[in-house]
């Protein structure tokens, strides 16, 4: 997922979260409808300023809404990824490593410590 995407997915969600249209979104920030509409699609890159104006007009702070869109390309990462793999018949793979601590061999006192793996496969 593009950045850009994630950004409109986002902005557009919290839009609808607040009940504002389009309209009445682009009237208050002044910004034309069509641009928004463009930015809530994925279609156009937004630039700081008006992003800042969006998220003003939002009552949302740029931190909360940058947060929103790392959550959102997280999540969407990590769905493309499972779709990949089932879409190749491969399952999810789980590594969990350790590390045990063996006693060395001759009675000393010495200790080493060997890793221990295990995969599981959903």
């Amino acid at each position: 997922m593009l950045l850009r995407h994630a950004i409109g997915h986002v902005l557009r969600r919290i839009r609808l979260e607040r009940r504002l249209t389009l309209r009445d979104l682009a009237r208050e920030s002044r910004v034309s409808v069509p641009y928004l509409s463009e930015i809530e699609r994925g279609r156009k890159e937004v630039s700081s300023e008006i992003l800042a104006t969006v998220c003003r007009v939002l009552d949302l702070s740029l931190a909360d809404l940058l947060g929103a869109v790392s959550r959102e390309l997280g999540g969407a990462a990590t769905a493309e990824a499972d779709a990949t793999m089932a879409g190749i018949g491969l399952a999810p793979v789980i590594s969990i490593e350790s590390r045990t601590e063996l006693g060395a061999a001759g009675g000393s006192d010495a200790r080493v410590s060997a890793p221990t793996t295990l995969l599981l496969a959903a």
